[in-house]
């Protein structure tokens, strides 16, 4: 008889795309998921995974067997569905995919309530960006998503998962306290032209945002340094190389040398909670999204967070 760990070791794999991936997804070792895959060969007499440079691919027969799994764990996951919604009690695993910003200032406050309050339920926090989290929540590798969206890139969720609203983060404009800006009540959008820009990298929704909203004026943005994290981006501004435009969400307090000025009109991200289609009939992941937006109203009202 096929093991149900097992299969979903495999199923990690083939969602992950890696070992390793798919270790840090189930919360095992690499080598504990590489056992559980080499015992289920040995149980089926079938190659499952085949070397592919550093990698692994999946072998047809593995494929069948995936499709296979995905069936048994959606059985599985409505059968702890009925019976944890029958006992009426926030009980169980619950695996969240965050954001980096809302990984760093809105869970683990969240996280910690939630312990206190229900020591039954075990939630679980990975930092994964958003464009990777719906699609994982998709194909039922988490429970549950923190994601975002902006105005210029509303998010598209793919059939079968539903949403709820946690909040809105505003963006603001940091400059060097030396700029002509610092200590202005607001700048427009039409005096942000022939600046120097430090910014995420192309493929970010900030990157968009900035080169959408010069364009939309007439100019280019000139772009002088790239960084993927925020902190990074801060520590630019205060060594004077440049200004951004950074959510509040996660960015914590502005260190010497950095002056924050308000946007007009004001660039707003969204926040979500995500899950699969019935999957709010869980206590589990009910309680932790009514958590996200009731911890959401102190979260924003930090001036540093």
């Amino acid at each position: 008889m096929l093991d149900l760990q097992r299969l979903r070791a495999l199923h990690a794999i083939s969602v992950h795309g890696t070992v390793g991936a798919a270790a840090a997804a189930l919360g095992y070792t690499p080598s504990a998921v590489s056992q559980q895959i080499a015992k289920l060969e040995r149980e089926t007499r079938t190659v499952l995974l085949e070397r592919e440079g550093r990698g692994v691919r999946l072998t047809p027969e593995a494929h069948q067997l995936v499709d296979t799994a995905k069936e048994l764990l959606a059985i599985v996951e409505r059968a702890e569905i009925a019976l944890e919604e029958r006992r009426g009690v926030p009980a169980g695993r619950v695996t969240i995919a965050a954001f980096a910003s809302a990984a760093r200032g809105l869970m683990p406050s969240v996280l910690a309530d939630l312990a206190v309050r229900h020591p039954a339920l075990d939630a679980r926090l990975s930092e994964v960006d958003p464009h990777v989290s719906v699609d994982l929540v998709a194909r039922g590798a988490v429970d549950m998503a923190v994601a975002h969206d902006w105005d210029i890139a509303p998010l598209s969720l793919p059939a079968g998962v539903e949403q709820a609203t946690i909040g809105h983060d505003p963006c603001t404009l940091l400059v060097p306290e030396d700029h002509p800006f610092a200590g202005r009540e607001a700048v427009r959008r039409e005096d942000l032209v022939d600046q120097r820009w430090v910014c995420q990298p192309p493929g970010r929704v900030c990157h968009e945002w900035l080169v959408r909203t010069l364009r939309a004026v007439g100019h280019e943005p000139h772009i002088v340094h790239q960084a993927d994290e925020n902190p990074t981006l801060v520590a630019l501004v205060a060594g004077g190389l440049g200004i951004c435009v950074i959510p509040r969400l996660g960015r914590g307090p502005l260190p010497a040398g950095v002056a924050e000025v308000s946007l007009d009109p004001t660039p707003i991200r969204r926040l979500y909670a995500l899950w699969r289609k019935g999957g709010a009939r869980r206590p589990a992941i009910a309680e932790t999204v009514r958590t996200l937006q009731q911890r959401w109203p102190h979260i924003a009202s930090q001036p540093s967070r």
